[in-house]
């Protein structure tokens, strides 16, 4: 597994390096976001993000980087305040860390998140299921991740497909909030309830069928079957 590790801390980007490196993970280090850009490629599986960099704000880069990229972020840093963190997840981070950290943590997480999309993908070979799901005029493509109403391709982001294809393992029956929580975001923490809100509300803008996926109050949501 190749690791880019955007750090603009020498001693750092160094002792993290060499940690990963005895874990058995190859990494590579930008000190900058625009190194950053230029040394993202199809053969990075997981970023490591520092919000304090010289040359872009962290959180304006995990936007740019997850305009060109579906690769799982972490974001990495010391600003604790609960605003950073609501901004960096909804820029498209997969995770956000505080430092300092423990690098036992920090390595469980870099796990968790290359197996997030394990459960979705599990759905096209899952004996029983189908990779794709009609219901009034929306399709959902879960080979192909994308959505369709009424044959024309929704622009969804990568958090929101994940949410209406987990949804879509269940049609017609109600889906936890902690469950979606824990597929989309690997994580059980219930501070990401008012961001699955959030995206299902743009799904549901988006798609257009506000009725599509309902709010089973007190449990989840649920895709209608």
């Amino acid at each position: 597994m190749r690791i880019l590790i955007v750090e603009d801390d020498d001693r750092v980007a160094e002792a993290l390096a060499t940690f990963l490196s005895r874990s058995g993970y190859a990494t590579v280090r930008a000190q900058d976001g625009a190194q950053a850009l230029d040394l993202l490629g199809s053969d990075t599986e997981v970023v490591l993000l520092d919000l304090g960099l010289p040359d872009i704000d962290g959180v304006d880069l995990c936007r740019r980087i997850r305009a060109q990229s579906g690769v799982p972020v972490i974001i990495a840093t010391a600003r604790t305040d609960v605003q950073e963190r609501i901004r960096g997840l909804r820029a498209g981070a997969d995770d956000y860390v505080v430092k300092p950290y423990d690098v036992r943590e920090l390595l469980a997480r870099i796990e968790a998140v290359t197996r997030r999309l394990q459960p979705i993908h599990a759905l096209q070979s899952a004996p029983g299921d189908h990779s794709q799901l009609e219901i009034d005029g929306v399709r959902i493509d879960l080979a192909a991740r994308r959505v369709l109403v009424d044959a024309q391709q929704v622009d969804l982001t990568r958090k929101e497909f994940d949410i209406i294809a987990v949804l879509a393992r269940y049609p017609g029956v109600p889906v936890p909030r902690e469950r979606i929580i824990r597929e989309v975001w690997n994580t059980d923490w219930q501070s990401f309830a008012r961001s699955l809100e959030v995206h299902v509300a743009s799904i549901r803008r988006k798609i257009g069928r506000a009725s599509l996926i309902e709010t089973v109050r007190g449990v989840g949501y649920r895709l209608e079957g």
